[in-house]
């Protein structure tokens, strides 16, 4: 008699959607990298013991397209046909994270945020349209993360209230939204230290407590060091309350000076 085996039920495919780009043709990497973590989990964020998802982004994420979603004893990999586009582990996170500017501070300095200037000749900030940073989405399309430096605080920050449309019926964001938030103040950490960094490569973040739209947030970004085309930034988002909520760590590759607009 043959032995009987057993199969997993199939994955439901991932897909990112249009909205949710940071280029023009690609997913935003913190988007992305919270819809991955949020499967692996399959949506648990209660994790004990300072661990945490960590989604290492391995090509380009296409928009409106069905990936398949790989379940393994190490974590999960996402394959668009035979490319590997992101694998998804856990990791030990731990960190020390700094307390932010006020409100006030960052909300005076958000013009001054690489998502202000007009860094292409006609367009604003380093991708006008991604979901996170973008300053040409209105409140409606875009979380509006607007990362700026501020006077006395090493590092930038981001006086943040996403629009009501995002949350839920309490105002409660969804996770990939979270994790989106934790993406581009990285890289405005190092453009305020003159450094313009290429692409996310890799992000680990915790959600500590929910993050709602109806608190003044404040999303910070500060620099943890480079080994060679690696940049390494830590971000967070505190509440209104002065509460953590979120924090994550990742990784960015290759840097270049930036370009005059």
């Amino acid at each position: 008699m043959a032995e009987a085996t057993t199969t997993r039920p199939a994955e439901t495919p991932l897909v990112v959607e249009e909205q949710f780009r940071g280029p023009p043709m690609s997913g935003n990497g913190g988007y992305v990298c919270g819809l991955v973590a949020d499967r692996m989990t399959q949506g648990r964020h209660d994790l004990a013991n300072d661990q945490a998802a960590e989604v290492t982004l391995r090509s380009p994420v296409p928009l409106d397209t069905e990936m398949t979603a790989v379940r393994s004893e190490l974590g999960l990999q996402v394959m668009y046909g035979d490319k590997l586009v992101a694998e998804a582990t856990m990791t030990e996170l731990t960190m020390t994270v700094p307390a932010p500017p006020s409100w006030d501070a960052a909300l005076a300095a958000r013009d001054q945020s690489p998502s202000m200037l007009r860094l292409h000749a006609d367009r604003l900030g380093v991708h006008p349209i991604c979901f996170c940073c973008g300053a040409e989405l209105s409140p409606e399309q875009g979380l509006r993360v607007f990362a700026a430096a501020v006077p006395g605080f090493d590092g930038v920050a981001a006086a943040w209230q996403p629009h009501e449309r995002f949350g839920d019926a309490d105002g409660w964001l969804p996770a990939t939204h979270i994790w989106t938030a934790l993406d581009c103040p990285g890289m405005c950490a190092f453009m305020a230290q003159g450094t313009r960094v290429g692409l996310l490569g890799r992000m680990a973040a915790r959600i500590i407590r929910p993050v709602n739209v109806h608190d003044r947030n404040l999303v910070i970004g500060w620099s943890m060091g480079v080994e060679g085309r690696k940049h390494f930034a830590g971000t967070a988002i505190y509440n209104e309350r002065g509460e953590l909520c979120a924090y994550a760590r990742s990784t960015w590759i290759g840097g270049t000076a930036p370009r005059k607009p």
